[in-house]
């Protein structure tokens, strides 16, 4: 995923600098004026884990943070994480969740081993590490992007309170939040970017909106409707390319969906109605979306090209002139 912002002249060299000198534990990234930038370099205290304590100093509850470190000997020798707290502003949460895998591909894939997603200060610990490692170890070889949504959900789940979240305060005891990867999604569509697709649904369990990660983009309304569950409510955000007398156009629609077959408690179903209005405004307001047009459907299969393209393109009315009665007796 690319968000348009590319690493400074600045941050290479620093970047080359780390490369050669191997008494170069670490360099810490930020992003300034659309631009990937350095901040410092952290010096090797003789061992990975007892040089992770150079960056304690370096890491606030409150933002958000590209951390390069020399973790192996062997090539590729380093490791690229994103540091995002749970207190960052939403804005930046967005920015770094969708630019990191920009950073390795500026710097060059061949000199990472892996990337990682962390929310807290404690995962960045030798204790923190140790975990990471044995749930890697566990896990079955995937691609780069496949590892990259996978540390997103891991992240996620060992942070227990959430990854990078939006709080909307609903109510006293109602705290809906976000996540980092569905706010990022939606920035990648109001740029024009991404595949075209976003769907999100309420966590039970968490109260939290998350992405629902899609295998393939629907370019058709059949392949759209298949693709939302049956089952359970979503929040669908679809770029739509289609043509109309002679003009091509891609308008954004919005389709809120709640199957009659989500039997969960009444709680989880008054979720998403009160959500919705919320999830729509952080797309707009947050994120840049654009909504040509919203619906909202019980059953997915309610969805049809031919009601939306009504609703899209409504046929003019046709106005006749009133025509006077004719007198009676006359032809």
């Amino acid at each position: 995923m690319q968000s348009g912002i590319s690493a400074s002249k600045e941050l290479v060299s620093q970047f080359n600098t780390l490369l050669s000198d191997t008494s170069l534990f670490g360099l810490l990234v930020t992003i300034t004026s659309e631009s990937l930038t350095p901040l410092t370099t952290l010096r090797s205290k003789g061992g990975f884990s007892s040089s992770l304590s150079e960056l304690a100093p370096h890491l606030q509850p409150n933002e958000a943070l590209y951390i390069i470190l020399r973790r192996h000997d062997a090539a590729p020798p380093f490791i690229a994480v994103t540091y995002i707290p749970d207190a960052a502003k939403v804005r930046q949460k967005m920015l770094f969740a969708s630019t990191r895998l920009t950073l390795v591909r500026e710097l060059g894939s061949e000199h990472f081993r892996e990337t990682i997603f962390v929310t807290t200060a404690e995962e960045l610990t030798p204790e923190g590490f140790e975990r990471h490692d044995k749930h890697t170890a566990l896990a079955a070889p995937l691609t780069e992007e496949e590892r990259t949504l996978q540390e997103v959900k891991q992240a996620e789940a060992e942070a227990g309170s959430g990854t990078g979240v939006r709080e909307i305060h609903l109510s006293a005891s109602m705290n809906m939040p976000i996540m980092a990867e569905g706010l990022a999604a939606l920035s990648e569509m109001g740029r024009g970017e991404g595949s075209g697709l976003v769907m999100l649904k309420i966590n039970p369990t968490t109260e939290k909106v998350e992405l629902v990660n899609s295998s393939s983009t629907p370019s058709s309304f059949s392949d759209l409707v298949s693709s939302i569950s049956s089952e359970e409510p979503r929040f669908t955000f679809w770029r739509y390319t289609h043509s109309h007398d002679g003009t091509e156009s891609s308008p954004i629609l919005f389709f809120y969906t709640c199957p009659a077959a989500a039997g969960k408690s009444i709680k989880f179903r008054m979720m998403y109605p009160l959500m919705k209005r919320t999830v729509v405004t952080i797309a707009e307001q947050e994120a840049g979306v654009h909504i040509e047009k919203k619906f909202e459907v019980e059953e997915p299969d309610e969805i049809t090209e031919q009601s939306v393209l009504a609703d899209l393109h409504p046929r003019a009315e046709v106005k006749t002139a009133f025509r006077r009665p004719k007198k009676p007796g006359r032809s």
